[in-house]
């Protein structure tokens, strides 16, 4: 087998250098830490976790469980990660949260332990050459950042990661919402926008919310100056009483049909965020808001008020890749398919999402190296659902996204109680899933593991 490249310690880059290994391959794990350290990481142990301790739920109804469950299947004895979280358990409900210490310890020990994996505690300042997966995250170095902005261009890096909510279309009342683009003009369909339009008073009420709602105090490595052109709604708020209605709210050249075509005082627009139209991005709502007073204010919009949100929103320091402008369908530069990209620098938000990417992209580059064409999950799939959102997103409007079932193809039929429709989508996928990597002759969970 070849000799591969992962750069980047993390949880992605871990877990693809893991699986990378136990497919055959000798692999060269990169790791700056400690010879340089981050803003975030306090230690020099691989898959260190900085933020929550938890890897959600693992109920396989959920889409975080559908998540877990292809991961066990697609890598080679399962995934590293969740046997490392599953040994560092400890109490937190139904989901797998984890003694973050001994979970770090865990996977360094196992990493350390794998004959066919060296580490080079050092950094990586350009691309590698040869089979790779390039896996630093968010807080890629510098000198890294600007050999993958040579390799992609200008814009095919960001560095500043200002994100709206999105809300489910099934949880919206559409008697309520109604379809227009401001004048009836732009590039973008009247079917584009859904539009909930505000009554003075509502407007009023909703600015006062804003303006007393409690803010994410975030870690000092995400607080960032904010840019004009990507202010949260609550400072916004903060700078006049009109300022929104003459920014992201502005209602004119939406006549509101409610309102025997008139303008509202008010107009809060929700931009489509898939092709199928499941997912609605709140234009301009980007905050810093607490998820809880993030659901509590904007559930005060109009049609919005038993909202279900897929997507919070937020704004902190973020590296990620232009995933739909600059990369194949697969991950990887155009140019280059051997060179890959996975966890969270290609456009996923999730500790599982980020290593999921990492697992497929270890299996690809396994591939590639074979002679054979790399291949996705299909769009039933919780992987393959995250892959078409990082491939067919609108370059222009592209944010990270966690996983979640609006990413899956609908069902052929309208399944009104949630639960159920859940557990459809979950018992889809799972057989989906096994069918993709029986047709394609991927091997993956014990099997692979007995015939290595």
């Amino acid at each position: 087998m070849a000799e591969v490249t992962v750069v980047g310690g993390g949880l992605s880059g871990s877990e693809a250098a893991w699986q990378l290994a136990e497919r055959g391959h000798d692999v060269n794990l990169y790791e700056m830490r400690p010879v340089r350290g981050t803003e975030a990481h306090k230690t020099e142990l691989l898959g260190e976790i900085v933020c929550s301790n938890t890897f959600k739920s693992e109920d396989p109804s959920n889409a975080h469980g559908l998540l877990k469950l292809e991961m066990d299947a697609l890598g080679v004895g399962g995934s590293l990660l969740l046997a490392c979280a599953r040994e560092s358990r400890i109490p937190g409900g139904t989901a797998l949260t984890v003694d973050r210490g001994e979970f770090a310890q865990r996977m360094t020990a196992a990493i350390a332990s794998n004959p066919r994996i060296h580490v080079r505690r050092e950094e990586v300042t350009e691309l590698p050459d040869g089979p790779a997966i390039v896996a630093t995250g968010p807080l890629t170095s510098d000198a890294l950042s600007t050999s993958i902005r040579r390799a992609l261009g200008d814009e095919g890096l960001a560095f500043f990661d200002a994100i709206a909510p999105v809300v489910s279309a099934d949880s919206l009342d559409m008697d309520t919402l109604f379809f227009a683009s401001r004048w009836g003009k732009g590039e973008e369909s009247a079917g584009d926008y859904l539009n909930a339009p505000m009554t003075k008073e509502q407007y009023e009420a909703f600015i006062e919310a804003l303006k007393s709602g409690e803010e994410h105090a975030g870690h000092d490595w995400e607080n960032v100056p904010y840019f004009e052109g990507c202010l949260p709604i609550e400072v916004m708020a903060h700078r006049g009483p009109e300022t929104l209605r003459f920014g992201p709210m502005k209602p004119v050249g939406l006549p509101v049909p409610q309102f025997d075509g008139k303008w509202a005082h008010a107009v809060v627009q929700l931009r489509r965020e898939d092709r199928a139209g499941q997912l609605w991005n709140l234009v301009g709502f980007q905050t810093r808001l607490r998820i809880p007073e993030q659901k509590r204010i904007f559930r005060m919009i109009p049609g919005l008020q038993d909202a279900e949100f897929l997507r919070w929103g937020s704004i902190h320091r973020n590296t990620y890749l232009n995933f739909p402008a600059r990369l194949s369908t697969h991950g990887s530069l155009r140019d280059r398919p051997e060179l890959l990209f996975a966890g969270q620098v290609t456009g996923v938000e999730g500790y599982t999402e980020s290593t999921a990417i990492g697992i497929l992209a270890a299996m690809n580059l396994d591939r590639i190296v074979r002679g054979l064409e790399p291949v996705v999950p299909p769009p039933t799939t919780m992987m393959g659902g995250l892959m078409r959102y990082l491939r067919e997103s609108d370059p222009k409007h592209f944010a990270p996204m966690n996983s979640n079932f609006g990413l899956l193809d609908p069902l052929d039929r309208r399944v009104k109680d949630k639960d159920e429709k859940r557990a459809i989508l979950s018992e889809r996928g799972r057989a989906d899933f096994a069918a993709w990597m029986e047709a394609n002759g991927v091997t993956g969970g014990v099997e692979a593991a007995a015939a290595r």
